[in-house]
C-alpha cells in the first residue's frame, strides 16, 4: 500500500498515526509513505478562502490517487472538499482528536485592546471579532512551528490554532482552549480521513478496520449541513456534532449569509433525515 501525505511535519505525523492504526488492526502488508507537496503548502501568500474551490491541501494528493501513484491519502478531513471528485471516496475516518481551537499565549479575554491575533481562517476571524471587536486579526500561514516562531518573535500578540494539531505533535506550551460550543470548530475539525479510489475493494476492506463509527456519524452530519448550505472548507461557518444517548447534539454558527451571526443549538434524532439537515441549513442562512 502506498500512502500519500503532505510533507509538513503535522501531515507526516498523521500518516504515522494511520500506519500505526493499520498495524494495530492486523494489516501486515507493506505501507510505503509518499510525500507530496500541496498547493496550500507551496502558496503561503494567497488567502485560504480564495483557494478553497481547488481543495488547496488535497488537490495534488487526489490527482496521485487517480493516476495510480498512490493507493490512499491521509488528510485532515476539514481540508477535504465537501463534494469530492468522482471516483474517490473516504475509506476510513480515524477516531477524532480534540475538536476545539486554542489561543496562545494567553486567554482571549486577557488580551489588551488593539492586540494583533494571527489567523488566516475567516471562521476564526469572525468568531474573534464577535467576542473581541477591539482586537486586530492579522493573516498567519505556515506550519505549527513556523506560526509559534512568529509569535515568539513578537510579530503577533496571540495566535489561534487547532488543539488537535498541538496534541498530535506533542507540543507542551501555555495554551487556552476556546469553548467549542461558543467558538464553534470547523466542520470535521480534529478528524483524520483516508481517501482512496471508490472501486478499490481490497483497500476499502483494509481501511474499514480503522473506521471509527461515531466519528464518521458526527462528521457526516457536519459535512451534510455544509453541503446543504453550499458552503466550502474555508467558509465562515462552524458546526460541531456530538452523539448523545437521545440523539445528536448540533451546535453551529454562521457569518456567511446574514449581517449578524446566526447561532443554533439543537438535538436531532439518531435516525435523522434530510429534512432535519435542510432545516438547520435554512436557520443558518437566516431563513427562519
Amino acid at each position: 500500500m502506498r500512502a500519500g501525505s503532505r510533507e509538513s511535519a503535522l501531515a507526516m505525523r498523521q500518516t504515522e498515526m494511520f500506519v500505526a492504526a493499520m498495524r494495530a488492526s492486523g494489516y501486515t502488508g507493506d505501507i510505503d509513505v509518499v510525500g507530496i507537496k500541496s498547493l496550500g503548502d507551496i502558496d503561503l501568500t494567497s488567502p485560504l478562502d480564495k483557494m478553497s474551490a481547488t481543495g488547496a491541501f488535497v488537490r495534488e494528493l487526489d490527482a496521485a490517487i487517480r493516476n495510480g501513484s498512490i493507493d490512499v491519502s491521509v488528510n485532515s478531513l476539514k481540508d477535504i472538499p465537501i463534494d469530492m471528485e468522482e471516483g474517490l471516496t473516504i475509506g476510513a475516518i480515524m477516531r477524532r482528536d480534540p475538536v476545539e481551537d486554542i489561543i496562545m499565549p494567553r486567554p482571549l479575554g486577557e488580551l489588551l485592546a488593539g492586540a494583533r491575533i494571527g489567523t488566516s481562517s475567516i471562521r476564526r476571524v469572525s468568531l474573534i471579532k464577535e467576542a473581541r471587536p477591539d482586537v486586530e486579526c492579522v493573516p498567519l500561514r505556515g506550519n505549527i512551528h513556523t506560526r509559534m516562531e512568529k509569535l515568539d518573535r513578537g510579530e503577533y500578540d496571540a495566535i489561534v490554532l487547532a488543539k488537535a494539531g498541538m496534541h498530535r505533535m506533542g507540543i507542551d506550551r501555555d495554551m487556552f482552549p476556546l469553548d467549542p460550543l461558543r467558538f464553534v470548530p470547523a466542520p470535521a475539525q480534529g478528524a483524520v480521513a483516508i481517501e482512496c479510489r471508490s472501486d478499490d475493494a481490497e483497500i476499502l476492506s483494509a481501511l474499514s478496520k480503522i473506521d471509527d463509527k461515531v466519528t464518521r456519524e458526527c462528521v457526516t452530519i457536519e459535512r451534510s449541513i455544509m453541503r446543504a448550505l453550499g458552503a466550502g472548507c474555508s467558509s465562515p461557518v462552524g458546526i460541531y456534532a456530538r452523539k448523545l444517548v437521545g440523539g445528536f447534539s448540533v451546535n453551529a454558527v454562521s457569518y456567511a449569509f446574514t449581517e449578524e451571526p446566526v447561532r443554533l443549538s439543537r438535538v436531532i434524532p439518531h435516525a435523522y433525515g434530510e429534512n432535519d439537515i435542510a432545516e438547520i441549513a435554512d436557520i443558518l442562512r437566516g431563513k427562519e
